[in-house]
């Protein structure tokens, strides 16, 4: 128990570095996390030996070291996001028998991630791998409407840089994302394919920042209101629980 609660301390104290802007001096750590100075002094030394926190002399404080920079590449190449939401997906589309996928923002584009076929059901032009403009698809705008406003400004500040199909203008663009947020969910028709039809929901992290969505795409001669409906909170509910598995 004794190593857990130092293993406890450390975590503690790495992520109280990670959250600061800057590197601080010991005796901010040790008030933040709770311990007596001359243990914090001892506990730094450890992660400091191990590469997790740098000691910067001069100025007397104490910072991320480059392991911890090497933790977060470990994680992106074990694509924890796919390995724990393509069970999820498969479920979604066991129980609503229509295709489904995760996507993620990439730039102004989203790059799907995982493809679930359902059978008996249309082809997609998408699959892993493939990009399409986020303004034109319902995974694009569930995560465009859970985002900052000010990074939609950032990544739409004008009408040069919006496609063909999709809202025109940024003030357009912004007006779709305030129906996305008060529906709680975001849908495509007939933009991608003219007979198909899409609903999504944005996956968040624990900060609430939206990393994916999860669509379903069907026919729409094929849905009528009461089907969509369950197809909305099929990809709501499997959003949630993908966020909760993050």
């Amino acid at each position: 128990m004794a190593n857990a609660t130092a293993a406890g301390h450390a975590l503690r104290a790495l992520t109280h570095l990670a959250s600061r802007a800057e590197p601080i001096p010991a005796a901010h750590l040790a008030r933040a996390i709770g311990l007596p100075r001359s243990s914090t002094y001892h506990l730094l030394a450890v992660l400091i030996d191990h590469g997790y926190v740098v000691h910067y002399a001069e100025e007397r404080t104490y910072g991320i070291g480059a392991a911890v920079h090497e933790l977060g590449a470990g994680y992106q190449r074990q694509d924890p996001l796919q390995r724990l939401a393509r069970p999820l997906v498969e479920q979604l589309v066991d129980a609503t028998t229509h295709n489904a996928h995760l996507a993620v923002l990439s730039g102004r584009d989203v790059l799907y991630v995982i493809e679930e076929r359902a059978a008996g059901r249309p082809s997609l032009v998408t699959d892993v791998g493939v990009r399409l403009p986020a303004t034109l698809t319902a995974s694009g705008l569930a995560v465009l409407a859970a985002l900052p406003r000010k990074q939609v400004t950032a990544l739409y500040p004008s009408a040069a840089v919006m496609v063909e199909g999709g809202p025109p203008t940024p003030s357009a663009l912004r007006r779709e994302l305030v129906a996305v947020r008060s529906r709680g969910h975001a849908v495509e028709e007939g933009s991608i394919a003219p007979e198909l039809s899409s609903v999504a929901s944005a996956v968040l992290d624990r900060d609430g920042h939206p990393v994916a969505a999860v669509a379903v795409t069907y026919r729409r001669e094929e849905v009528d209101d009461g089907v969509r409906a369950r197809l909305v909170e099929g990809t709501r509910h499997t959003a949630e629980r993908i966020g909760l598995r993050l």
